[in-house]
């Protein structure tokens, strides 16, 4: 195989390892210049392979589409275990922001299960669709652009429609989470969504498996400790715990099912 395509293959298996890929680290892993990393991300976004962004490179839409489905059907059993220990914390008679991402879709399969009398605001329309069977749930889709790879709805129609209300619970996840505590994504707008529910909410759950923790994204969503629980499969570095407890956020192993208070 030519050292080109071998690269070419290296570069996107990085990629989709970390989400993002700065130039500079993909020159260190792969041992070549900048330059040479400029040009092969610029043939493989020709190919629609890659996105580049300013100093880096993400998955591109032949790619997300693929990796959708692949984490629609990966960790199954994690993101529903997580959805019941969630919507053991939520009550009847709520209302509750929900985001976009398979495992908010795990919650909302776990929600409709036993819950009553609940109001959904959502961008999600997979989530919309979950809960819309209720004939006891109040379902509201927020406004903006339907983007086709996973029912998301974003725009800046959509952070004004959330501006309006004020909910109960915010139920968000994030594409990854740095090591500083840093909440990641690589949507600007899918961000700003997110962010206007995390304001207009009274608490803030964080649904998060394991494979976002140290997962690498453009945008900065916000902080872990900026949500009152934040709910995992997996026991958490104590750096991270560290952290939670120093700002009074409680955390949850769905795993063990055991609360842990700051």
């Amino acid at each position: 195989m030519p050292p080109r395509i071998q690269r070419h293959e290296k570069i996107i298996a990085l990629v989709r390892e970390h989400g993002f890929m700065p130039i500079d680290g993909l020159a260190r892993a792969l041992s070549v210049t900048p330059q040479t990393i400029r040009r092969d991300i610029n043939h493989l976004c020709e190919e629609h392979i890659l996105r580049r962004y300013h100093g880096g490179a993400a998955l591109g839409e032949r790619l997300e589409n693929d990796d959708f489905q692949s984490q629609k059907n990966k960790m199954q059993s994690e993101k529903a275990h997580i959805a019941d220990v969630i919507a053991a914390h939520i009550p009847d008679n709520a209302s509750l922001f929900m985001s976009i991402g398979t495992t908010i879709e795990a919650v909302a399969t776990a929600l409709v299960k036993n819950h009553k009398n609940l109001c959904i605001i959502t961008n999600n329309i997979h989530v919309a669709a979950i809960m819309s069977g209720r004939s006891d749930y109040t379902v509201i889709i927020t406004s903006g652009v339907v983007r086709p790879l996973d029912g998301g709805v974003t725009g800046v129609a959509t952070v004004d429609f959330i501006n309006q209300f004020k909910v109960d619970y915010a139920v968000l996840s994030a594409s990854g989470i740095d090591q500083d505590g840093s909440l990641l994504d690589f949507d600007y707008k899918e961000v700003s969504v997110m962010q206007a529910m995390m304001e207009n909410a009274r608490l803030r759950y964080l649904a998060v498996d394991h494979s976002k923790f140290g997962r690498n994204a453009l945008v900065r969503m916000g902080d872990i400790t900026d949500f009152s629980t934040v709910f995992t499969d997996r026991a958490l570095s104590a750096p991270m715990r560290e952290k939670l407890e120093g700002a009074g956020v409680k955390w949850l192993v769905a795993e063990r099912e055991s609360v842990h208070d700051a």
